[in-house]
């Protein structure tokens, strides 16, 4: 793979918005005709062919709220509104559960939200016996299972509950240690209560820990980001995700809490990000792609070099063979050659689930195109290389006449440096790794009939 290149001129002519591809087709190409029959009909196909289980449990509730988040959220400082939340969970742990041959095993699980460590110990013993009951969870602590962590939200005990419940990786979310930042953004959180975070994970023996930082912040800068940046490196997580804010305020509401005029203009978001990665990359970090980096003995830079690399709706994954299966609001998943996703607010949520229906509400179940585009986008994405022969290989076409549009479009790149192009494939050099959303986006068939485009900046 080429060393990451930092080409400022080139950043800027492309940094135009486009998805992160943690799905082909993206979450925009769901529709409602796909529902919960569709989703059974797939589990059963899914059972056929027989690969291992991922499990997502979303779990929505925060004490806080942070400014800048774009997540689904309950903002509630009332700890029991959890508990009708858990009692449709469970039922539908239940009900996803009679779908799924039992023998199927469960490689990763995650816990995400909102504030997963929100629930009481007892909730979270109950949730983990639940899950447990009803699919069959790894008992030697060799699958992934991990869970978001706000750091204002677990304490030691907390902390040695989560391993002995079978969590062996923490995601942890720090954002930024400058106090100024975190008011502006109303995220308080003190460089003692991470450390301390820390220090029960290293005791505790969970196996990985990632920090996520944005970039982007009210009251940013350069310097005051390097000194974030110096007190998470003395914490030596084995991964990091470095975010690109995205300010959408008429999208997302709590956004409006933030005064514009403090966000760093272009080129100071950019001077950041450059800082970022020069110093992450003289750390020892190897830079993985979207703004993950991560330790060159971690499992995800492992996969990278071995060609295993995946990516999902939790980000890179090593666990490509899996089907996914998600639960709780808005949650996610992929089943078979297919993405469903639940209802999104908590009433529709109660009430599908108290007439025993799944509460699948949309999807979508990809055709033969697809399947070849998103084999193209997680290539490269994950790789940064793509096969030709191994393309036409597998999927029996003749890349130069199927792809003749996109073919001409990549030439345009390659003169930019973005990438080498040859009969053989492509290969992604070190000025097009920051921007390889914008190469994907060329094998994007739904992006091009789109008129209106949802997404977030590509830096």
């Amino acid at each position: 793979m080429y060393e990451l290149e930092f080409d400022k001129d080139l950043i800027r002519r492309y940094d135009k918005a486009g998805p992160r591809y943690t799905s082909y087709p993206t979450a925009v190409q769901f529709h409602e005709d796909f529902g919960s029959e569709d989703y059974r009909r797939l589990a059963m196909r899914s059972n056929q062919q027989g690969c291992s289980l991922s499990l997502y449990f979303h779990l929505p509730f925060c004490n806080t709220v942070c400014f800048y988040c774009a997540c689904s959220k309950v903002i509630t400082a009332n700890r029991r509104r959890a508990a009708p939340y858990l009692q449709r969970l469970h039922r539908e742990i239940e009900l996803q559960s009679e779908l799924f041959d039992s023998s199927r095993p469960v490689e990763q699980l995650h816990w995400g939200g909102g504030t997963p460590t929100f629930i009481s110990h007892t909730e979270m013993r109950e949730l983990m016996d639940k899950t447990r009951q009803h699919f069959h969870l790894l008992e030697d602590d060799s699958g992934e299972y991990s869970i978001e962590i706000d750091p204002r939200e677990a304490d030691r005990e907390t902390l040695a509950l989560l391993r002995e419940l079978g969590f062996n990786r923490i995601s942890l979310g720090v954002q930024d240690f400058d106090p100024a930042v975190q008011k502006a953004v109303n995220r308080i959180q003190s460089e003692a209560q991470v450390t301390e975070v820390m220090e029960a994970v290293r005791e505790y023996g969970f196996r990985s820990t990632s920090f996520d930082l944005i970039y982007g912040l009210p009251l940013q800068s350069v310097e005051s980001f390097s000194r974030t940046l110096d007190k998470v490196l003395a914490l030596q997580p084995e991964r990091l995700s470095i975010f690109n804010y995205a300010h959408l305020p008429d999208l997302f509401k709590s956004q409006r809490q933030i005064n514009a005029q403090d966000l760093p203009g272009p080129d100071d978001k950019l001077a950041i990000f450059k800082y970022s990665i020069d110093k992450l990359t003289e750390a020892g970090y190897v830079y993985i792609g979207m703004d993950h980096f991560a330790r060159p003995d971690d499992e995800l830079a492992i996969a990278q070099r071995n060609g295993t690399l995946h990516r999902n709706f939790q980000g890179y994954s090593t666990h490509a063979e899996c089907d996914l299966v998600a639960m709780g609001t808005t949650a996610i998943g992929k089943v078979a050659d297919s993405y469903s996703q639940n209802v999104k607010t908590m009433d529709e949520y109660f009430a599908r689930i108290d007439q025993n229906q799944l509460p699948v509400f949309r999807g979508r179940e990809l055709d033969g195109d697809d399947l070849l585009r998103r084999e193209i986008i997680n290539q490269l994405i994950c790789q940064f290389t793509l096969s030709f022969p191994a393309l036409e290989l597998a999927f029996d076409i003749s890349v130069a006449e199927y792809f003749a549009t996109e073919l001409a479009e990549l030439k345009a790149m390659q003169e930019d440096g973005l990438l080498q192009l040859d009969e053989r494939g492509i290969t992604v050099l070190g000025a097009g790794q920051l921007l390889i959303r914008n190469i994907c986006m060329v094998f994007d068939k739904y992006l091009r009939q789109q008129q209106t485009r949802r997404y977030s900046k590509v830096i």
